[in-house]
């Protein structure tokens, strides 16, 4: 079964974005957290700022998503 990319629902401080790309790469979401930081801080602010937030709107939380063409989970 292929890795898919999600938002984590265990780990996040936010949106979950650091949390999800570190249970996907396998890497503890902390050194992303610092990496992201260190990344926003260089670039100015608004790049890592504009990604974070497309991120958000993009990736499903994790348990969200749903194959193309399947029903809606009836709630």
């Amino acid at each position: 079964m292929a890795k898919k990319l999600y938002r984590s629902t265990t780990d996040r401080w936010v949106a979950g974005i650091c949390g999800g790309i570190g249970e996907y790469l396998e890497i503890d979401p902390n050194v992303i957290r610092a990496i992201w930081v260190i990344v926003t801080v260089l670039t100015g602010f608004l790049p890592g700022i504009i990604i974070y937030i497309l991120l958000w709107i993009i990736l499903p939380e994790q348990g969200q998503a749903r194959p193309v063409g399947a029903p809606p989970a009836e709630a």
